[in-house]
């Protein structure tokens, strides 16, 4: 799946673009790691392009610098080889997959890069053996009917590859990086968080317009945000109060409940210490007049004994 792979390039784009936006941004000492050459390697079949290979480069043609490249091209003949790379040219052509032609504008390379554009699909060999040819020992693949040969041009496209890379073109690959590729991310970037080149009806209007608009939006939406945190705390006051007052009345109805019962129970000690003091008053009544009549039986008797003793002496 092509997926994974835009993925990358597109997160290498956006830590760029995220570099640049800062506003403090050191892009002379930012390690660029933006894509600057894909090489895709397509497989020798020798009949025709893979339908995920033309999805694949379809998507990726307008986010990385894509060089066709036929891989293990020692495995089919060199009559072959040459039908396939027109071949591969005409499909990409017929289905408008873009891939990244070395430039001739500039007259110290033109001539070259000319030459090397109809090399195009570049057709390489690997390998990780040494074998000693001749005098030197080289990079190539042992067959029992011959050595292949990974850097001698008359065997493969390697050194082709190489010099058009590192030696030639390489600075116009990271141009077409940034002018082209990265561009292009970025402008769909800054549409998506609303900076246009032109206006609802397609007028061109300046950077600082589209600042304006944005500040001006971005306000809105705060006093929008403002008003609605303004309103809620509002109604948060409004619920609070309303459980104060309603915990402000549970607690005078406990109150008065309290107050009652209190007045009640004072009532009751009132009523039982009077029964008490009735009691008690009565009490003493009755032990008064018992003292009294004891008081008076005894002075009857002691009246009726002298009486006695007066007749006894007669």
């Amino acid at each position: 799946s092509y997926k994974p792979i835009v993925e990358f390039i597109d997160a290498q784009f956006e830590a760029y673009l995220q570099e640049e936006l800062k506003i403090r941004r050191v892009l002379h000492n930012y390690h660029d790691t933006r894509i600057h050459a894909c090489l895709y390697f397509i497989a020798p079949t020798g009949h025709s392009l893979k339908s995920l290979d033309l999805v694949t480069m379809k998507k990726l043609d307008s986010k990385v610098n894509i060089i066709p490249i036929i891989a293990k091209s020692d495995a089919i003949s060199k009559s072959e080889l040459t039908k396939f790379k027109i071949k591969i040219t005409s499909e990409l052509v017929s289905n408008g997959v873009q891939i990244y032609q070395f430039p001739t504008d500039d007259e110290s390379v033109a001539e070259i890069n000319g030459t090397m554009n109809a090399h195009l699909p570049f057709a390489v060999i690997g390998s990780t053996e040494e074998l000693k040819i001749g005098n030197k020992m080289m990079k190539a693949r042992q067959y029992p009917w011959g050595t292949v040969q990974v850097e001698n041009e008359a065997h493969c496209d390697f050194v082709k590859l190489r010099e058009m890379l590192i030696r030639v073109n390489m600075e116009d690959l990271r141009e077409q990086t940034h002018t082209r590729h990265y561009e292009l991310y970025r402008r769909c970037k800054l549409e998506e968080m609303g900076f246009k080149d032109t206006d609802p009806d397609s007028k061109p209007f300046s950077l600082q317009e589209t600042y304006e608009a944005k500040r001006n939006e971005f306000l809105g939406e705060l006093q929008k945000k403002e008003e609605a945190m303004r309103q809620m705390f509002v109604q948060r006051v409004k619920e609070k109060e309303a459980e104060l007052k309603e915990a402000e009345k549970e607690l005078h109805e406990k109150f008065d409940r309290l107050k009652k019962l209190h007045q009640d129970e004072k009532k009751k000690l009132e009523d039982k210490k009077k029964s008490l003091d009735d009691e008690v008053n009565a009490f003493k009544q009755r032990k008064t007049a018992a003292e009294l009549l004891q008081s008076q039986a005894q002075q009857a008797g002691g009246s009726q004994t002298l009486k006695r003793d007066k007749e006894r002496k007669k």
